[in-house]
């Protein structure tokens, strides 16, 4: 098969990240593997190692580089994308309750996918929104399972504590009232990755007056269903 593009020097960069696919290699290896003038790899590889999509182990030799597992994060975050809206809006309609769904992007948390409870008293959440990581149970969900330097910086003056966040892990969500915004309880769960990494946050939010002071008692479980339901598409997608 012709795996020519016609465009020479896109070829001969994808014969190198190709090369570099089966593990770390050194010039010599890349010349060995892709057939490429020394030269020319030794350019290709130096070029992409710029745009972090080549990097270096401690030994200098060549591997993959960070930008790659951005770029399948983001088209991870595609695929989560597209299958939100009806789970959101199934969770939405069995609750009763707005849902959310949220994630993080640097001290912030966004929300990337709404249903909107229709009518009445509801606490309304404009996708693209950014709130703070410092309250509220998806803020909880997006630091429970970070690495331990991240989630400490995390709790600093947040609305929670190390001990909170250990029993979100022990019972798998987080719920909160009065903690973002007064007089609104919400309850949150989280969205894996295929390797187990929890990428996003399923929330519902609403009134204390109609979620309680113990809101995940009354939905948790629907919550988490969906969350599950998120995550077993990206596991659906990715075999």
């Amino acid at each position: 098969m012709d795996n020519s593009s016609g465009v020479g020097v896109l070829d001969k960069a994808a014969l190198v990240l190709s090369a570099l696919e089966s593990g770390p290699a050194t010039l010599a290896g890349l010349v060995a593997a892709t057939g490429l003038a020394r030269p020319t790899a030794h350019r290709l590889a130096v070029a992409l190692e710029h745009h972090r999509l080549v990097g270096r182990d401690m030994q200098g030799r060549f591997v993959l580089g960070p930008r790659l597992s951005e770029l399948a994060s983001a088209a991870g975050e595609d695929r989560l994308l597209a299958t939100a809206g009806p789970v959101l809006a199934r969770l939405r309609d069995i609750t009763g309750e707005s849902a959310q769904l949220f994630r993080r992007q640097g001290e912030y948390r966004v929300c990337v996918a709404a249903a909107e409870r229709p009518s009445g008293l509801r606490d309304t959440v404009p996708v693209g929104s950014q709130l703070t990581m410092a309250a509220g149970s998806a803020a909880q969900i997006l630091l429970a399972w970070e690495d331990p330097e991240r989630m400490h910086r995390g709790l600093h003056n947040a609305s929670f504590n190390a001990a909170a966040l250990a029993g979100v892990r022990r019972r798998g969500w987080a719920h909160s009232v009065g903690e973002r915004e007064q007089g609104v309880a919400s309850v949150s769960a989280p969205v894996r990755s295929p390797s187990g990494k929890v990428i996003a946050s399923v929330s519902v939010s609403g009134p204390i007056e109609r979620l309680s002071r113990q809101p995940g008692r009354m939905h948790a479980p629907a919550v988490m269903a969906a969350a599950e339901r998120l995550s077993e598409a990206l596991r659906r997608a990715s075999e």
